[in-house]
């Protein structure tokens, strides 16, 4: 072997030693994330869904990246504040729990919202969804849907119906069905969904959309009616209740769901490796059976069908919002 045979052998040794034991800097500099414990934002107060959902996923979550994942709620807005902390973190260790109105139709219904959602978050993973349910009096169960609905369509403005205040899902998705069956029931707010299910049973309000864990119950005793879901398909969260396809409604698919959102300067290879740990855990079946007994289904979890959702929806709701010119500011 000559000098320079020697000298490129050398070479090539050192190299190989290198990244035999991981020197070279940007594999170093991935395998050494997360370097301190992550904080997941959730904004929301404690025990609502976003919450739970958060803590169900934070633990193996934690082990999966060796750091603590420390819940910190930071509700108000709508989920709008916490959202607001999560766009603007650039410690490279904050990610957080986020429902689709801060992702979706805040945008158009706020003048002067502090993040923006197309640009100022990562998508990570869709945890879970669920349709609302559209709900009734009792007395509503002697009619088919299609009867009610007729009926709903002679009645014009003389039925009302609940929602828990201007832009909620609630307010939304009626205004949708409004548009898509051309009825005209009005819109009375509410401080809350059990507050929305006393004023049906008082026969204050005829009808909302609430969703299936808030509703369950009085459906189950038969205190109330169900004429529905939202989502297109039927659910297997009310699996015998028809979908808006059953009942002829062509194009719509209303359902909430809650994501886990990283901010948009967390580096990429963060931001997969988190994805990749989330899928994990959100097709395990066991974490799909608890979000099941919450309320929730999981479909497809990878960040590229959560931006597909979030832009989806954006478009449908922005269509609404500007159609009723609903705001909120």
């Amino acid at each position: 072997m000559n000098f320079h045979q020697r000298r490129h052998f050398t070479l090539a040794a050192t190299a190989l030693a290198f990244v035999a034991t991981g020197l070279c800097a940007p594999a170093g500099a991935a395998d050494n994330w997360p370097s301190k414990p992550i904080r997941m934002i959730v904004g929301y107060p404690a025990g609502s869904s976003p919450d739970a959902q958060a803590r169900l996923i934070a633990e193996p979550l934690a082990r999966a990246l060796g750091q603590p994942v420390v819940v910190e709620n930071r509700s108000g807005a709508s989920g709008n504040i916490g959202a607001d902390v999560i766009a603007k973190s650039s410690d490279g260790h904050t990610i957080g729990v986020i429902g689709n109105g801060p992702l979706t139709s805040s945008k158009f219904l706020y003048a002067k919202l502090p993040y923006d959602p197309s640009t100022d978050f990562a998508p990570i993973g869709l945890i879970g969804a669920a349709p609302l349910v559209w709900v009734t009096a009792k007395a509503s169960t002697e009619r088919t849907p299609a009867a009610y609905i007729a009926q709903l369509r002679a009645d014009g403005d003389k039925q009302t119906y609940g929602s828990v205040g201007p832009g909620s899902g609630g307010h939304l998705g009626m205004e949708l069905l409004k548009q898509a069956l051309g009825i005209n029931p009005l819109h009375v707010p509410f401080n809350g969904g059990p507050a929305i299910l006393t004023g049906i049973m008082g026969g204050h309000i005829q009808m909302t959309l609430l969703p299936t864990s808030t509703v369950a119950p009085l459906l189950q005793s038969g205190k109330l009616s169900a004429i529905a879901v939202t989502s297109a398909k039927r659910s297997p969260l009310a699996p015998t209740l028809p979908a808006m396809e059953d009942i002829g409604v062509k194009g719509i698919n209303i359902e909430v769901w809650n994501a886990v959102m990283a901010p948009a300067s967390m580096p990429a290879a963060h931001q997969a490796r988190l994805s990749s740990e989330l899928n994990k855990i959100l097709l395990d079946r066991e974490v799909q059976q608890k979000l099941l007994v919450q309320g929730w289904r999981v479909d497809d979890p990878s960040a590229k069908a959560l931006k597909a959702r979030i832009a989806s929806d954006t478009v449908v709701y922005r269509d609404i919002i500007e159609r009723n010119k609903i705001r909120l500011d």
